[in-house]
């Protein structure tokens, strides 16, 4: 976990949540809003999804072991997906309900609106500084982070329809405003759910394969590349493993070479983890990537 998240960052982001929950449903009730009540399940949403994130965080840190020889990591890829999966469950729900209103305004109360839109507006904006760094390099912490951030917008929405039912008592503004801000959540949540299902598919990197190909087969002695085969085991680690033709050469040999591959792959490809397999002649005339009818006819 990086440094700056500690548990105690991520304690006082939940105690802000839960307190803006309890804030917004009263002042929701009071003064008829849509918006401040679907903001308030929204944060309650948000407080739960700090919890699961601050544990997926402590999870995915654990060493390795017998039977994770990966490590944890896809704890937080795993809650991530939930967290922006629930996200654009509850963002679809309120949509609904939106457009139930639009079509049957219901009187709103704007001071009392207004008052709760700005406090929570206060609370959110200082619960998304706190998580901001680390959601720059974490996807887990990403999602959290979205949570929060929509929060923050969400609250800027219900402070501008708040000034206008208390301007001019359009009433409609309200519902307006929540669907606006269910659209942009699910915009911004669809990325992560696209992103870490890639990762659980295991699904390769965005790698230049066959410039990689190219560049081993520069290094001297190799003189070809099959079987290549790489994935994910959270948004920041590239797992690689290839197949390499060599002359027959002694092992004391062979290890030089497999350091300088290893050193290519890192430094210009980011890889971090990589398996070399040395071949003679065995899989020469084979694909690049993987052919299980590559296999049958060996």
């Amino acid at each position: 976990m990086e440094k700056s998240l500690t548990g105690g960052r991520f304690l006082l982001v939940t105690i802000l949540n839960v307190v803006i929950t309890i804030f917004e449903l009263l002042g929701g009730l009071l003064s008829g809003s849509l918006s401040l009540l679907s903001d308030a399940f929204h944060n309650l949403g948000d407080a739960l999804s700090v919890v699961m994130s601050y544990v997926a965080h402590r999870v995915g840190g654990r060493q390795q072991t017998r039977q994770n020889t990966f490590g944890y990591r896809r704890a937080e890829i795993l809650v991530a997906l939930l967290n922006a999966a629930v996200l654009i469950l509850v963002s679809l729900l309120l949509a609904v309900e939106a457009v139930r209103r639009l079509l049957h305004p219901e009187p709103v109360k704007g001071d009392i609106m207004l008052l709760v839109a700005v406090v929570s507006f206060l609370a959110n904006l200082f619960s998304t500084i706190l998580l901001n760094h680390g959601a720059q390099h974490n996807l887990n912490i990403r999602a959290t982070y979205l949570h929060l951030l929509s929060d923050a917008l969400a609250s800027v929405g219900v402070i501008i329809g708040a000034i206008l039912i208390t301007i001019w008592q359009i009433s409609w503004v309200d519902p307006l405003i929540t669907v606006l801000v269910a659209l942009y959540i699910i915009y911004e949540s669809w990325p992560i759910i696209k992103q870490t299902f890639d990762i659980l598919m295991e699904g390769s990197p965005d790698l230049d394969y066959e410039a990689i190909a190219q560049d081993i087969c520069q290094l001297p002695e190799v003189d070809g590349v099959h079987h290549l085969h790489a994935w994910l085991i959270d948004e920041n680690n590239v797992v690689f493993s290839v197949h390499v033709n060599m002359e027959n050469l002694p092992l004391s040999k062979i290890e030089p070479i497999y350091r300088q591959i290893e050193a290519l792959l890192c430094r210009k490809y980011g890889v971090n983890h990589v398996t070399i397999q040395a071949e003679c002649r065995r899989g020469k005339d084979e694909s690049l990537f993987y052919d299980q009818n590559d296999w049958r006819h060996e």
